[in-house]
């Protein structure tokens, strides 16, 4: 640590009552969590505050002004059932996943575009319009109905009840869905949709906040 920075964190240490030595040792997430480890792309990520006190969002997340519609600020509740969550709920899930729980899955719900500029470590990019169906509640196309079902069976772990035709969600996963942030449409979407099949409401979490809260904390990025 350089001598300046320790100069500024003894000066803001005074401030709050803090030890300096406290601040010195680090930037944690919480008083008793300083990093979170997860698997991303077959590689392992540490999950960790910044250190730069000088860091600002990246610009894209910068804007306050966002045309509604599309980008209108989201409920705190988007369908009954389905729990909202925050920054340390998404890393107790990726903590289960690290550990070997392959029952839930975190979704990053936004278009391949957006995902390039970075993402939470440890999430699956399922593109929200792979998911989402048009007003009259069909696919536009066959083959869109086709990579929804591809979807569901593979990654999601839903089955067809061949004595229904129905869906069989026995052995569904826990999904755990995101995008940009509040003002940001695309996971809500996916969640009214999968609640509309008769996904059970308390295996899907939202992570309302998405990108620019998770950036707005400092917390770890990937880019592909």
């Amino acid at each position: 640590m350089s001598s300046t920075r320790f100069l500024r964190l003894t000066a803001l240490a005074l401030c709050l009552g803090i030890p300096a030595l406290a601040l010195a040792a680090g930037n944690k997430i919480t008083p008793t969590l300083e990093s979170v480890q997860v698997r991303h792309n077959g590689q392992t990520v540490t999950i960790q505050r910044g250190h730069d006190l000088n860091a600002t969002l990246p610009e894209i997340y910068r804007k306050t002004d966002r045309g509604c519609p599309p980008f209108c600020v989201q409920p705190m509740v988007v369908v009954e059932g389905v729990e909202t969550i925050g920054e340390l709920d998404v890393l107790d899930y990726l903590q289960r996943m690290s550990q070997g729980d392959t029952d839930i899955l975190l979704v990053d719900s936004r278009t391949p575009d957006w995902v390039m500029r970075g993402t939470i470590p440890g999430s699956v990019n399922i593109p929200w319009n792979r998911i989402s169906r048009d007003k009259t509640g069909t696919f536009e196309t066959p083959g869109e109905a086709d990579t929804f079902e591809q979807t569901l069976r593979d990654q999601f772990n839903v089955v067809r009840d061949p004595s229904t035709g129905g869906w069989d969600f026995t052995n569904a996963k826990t999904l755990v869905l995101f995008c940009n942030g509040i003002w940001c449409p695309q996971s809500t979407a996916n969640i009214k949709t999968l609640v509309g099949i008769g996904y059970p409401p308390d295996k899907l979490k939202w992570y309302r906040g998405g990108m620019q809260d998770w950036l707005s904390v400092g917390l770890t990025s990937v880019q592909p």
